[in-house]
């Protein structure tokens, strides 16, 4: 049985900060749209408040989350033990889009590595926390991050990178637009 929490506890930021990966899920209002489950790593996870976390995002072949929480907010991240005692950390809230040369990026960007293809930062607002026992979660050895985008991103170039967040990143699997859509209109 999972325990509950209105905000995230000091145990909690510990356990987040040991992670090296982590899942996002958000979802569109439409009972026939898709639902969005990413991994993510690269130790860009931050816990800026017991009930405010965020993230770095990177260029990706989507941008769902930036859909998604445009549309309605709903947001979820999970955090898994693969090695140790065995935890599932759930922390649900309400999320939202920051984008490069907004007041707001000013605000948040410093707390991050910012890449040249960073394409924006989630915030969350948290309104409740789970954790579960994670008795089924396998143990995996983390042997360390891949440099496979960074690489992408290189050759693509900063003219490169704008043109695919143009082509792939300005609409959901759905047909909702993205925080960058809005921008650039």
């Amino acid at each position: 049985m999972g325990k509950f929490h209105d905000f995230i506890q000091p145990a909690h930021q510990e356990f987040i900060q040991k992670q090296h990966l982590f899942f996002v899920s958000t979802a569109p209002l439409s009972p026939n749209g898709h639902i969005n489950l990413s991994p993510k790593g690269l130790d860009c996870f931050r816990v800026f408040s017991k009930n405010q976390v965020g993230y770095m995002d990177l260029i990706s072949s989507g941008n769902e989350t930036s859909a998604h929480t445009l549309e309605n907010g709903r947001i979820t991240f999970m955090f898994c033990s693969f090695a140790g005692a065995p935890l599932i950390l759930r922390l649900y809230g309400k999320g939202h889009t920051v984008l490069p040369d907004t007041p707001e990026w000013e605000t948040y960007a410093p707390h991050f590595k910012i890449y040249p293809s960073t394409r924006q930062l989630i915030i969350a607002d948290i309104t409740l926390v789970q954790t579960s026992c994670g008795f089924g979660v396998p143990l995996f050895n983390y042997e360390g991050e891949r440099d496979i985008h960074f690489e992408w991103a290189a050759k693509k170039g900063l003219a490169g990178l704008a043109a695919y967040k143009q082509e792939k990143n300005l609409v959901s699997l759905d047909g909702l637009p993205t925080n960058l859509a809005v921008q650039s209109e």
